[in-house]
């Protein structure tokens, strides 16, 4: 059960931010029961291990948007009063992965191990809905061959409802 409350915590703070599927580091903190300073401390530490694609800070200007999407500051080391202190990190799949070798305890391999199967789970409902998209597009196509099909039966069958021409007259008088 409480496997199960994690998983959902887990996916509800999975967004998309820079064409990536990411976790904030303020979420990340929250879930591995460290300070965000903690993490963010570990992080450089190891910094070695974290390139662009595995984890990027935000600009100002994405940590407002998100801000007023979600609650981001419900940590002490996010904040001073009710402003943010710096901008959080974000975390990709890999980063989240690399993140368990730096955050080395047992409740972190626990809650690693619930993050990985949300971003899998959550790869297999994109699949899922791609080949839904693929298959409607499929539809649309077929439908529109079809209804270019009925616009010429129609047509067809409007010529010939049209009464037929009437046979030219013959012509009166002397013909040679």
């Amino acid at each position: 059960m409480g496997e199960l409350v994690l998983q959902e915590t887990v996916e509800s703070k999975i967004f998309m931010l820079r064409g990536h599927k990411v976790m904030l580091s303020v979420h990340l903190a929250k879930l591995y029961k460290v300070r965000v300073k903690a993490l963010i401390q570990a992080v450089k530490r190891n910094v070695e291990r974290f390139p662009e694609d595995f984890m990027f800070q935000l600009t100002w200007e994405e940590a407002g948007l998100l801000r007023s999407q979600i609650v981001t500051l419900n940590d002490n080391d996010a904040k001073r009063g009710t402003h943010l202190k710096y901008p959080p990190y974000a975390f990709t799949e890999q980063g989240v992965a690399m993140l368990s070798s730096v955050l080395n305890s047992k409740s972190a391999i626990q809650v690693n191990i619930a993050i990985m199967r949300a971003f899998v789970k959550l790869r297999c409902i994109l699949t899922t809905h791609k080949e839904l998209a693929d298959k409607l597009n499929e539809l649309e196509r077929k439908f529109n061959q079809h209804d270019k099909d009925i616009l010429v039966i129609f047509e067809a069958i409007r010529q010939l409802m049209e009464p037929p021409p009437a046979p030219p007259k013959p012509r009166i008088g002397f013909h040679i």
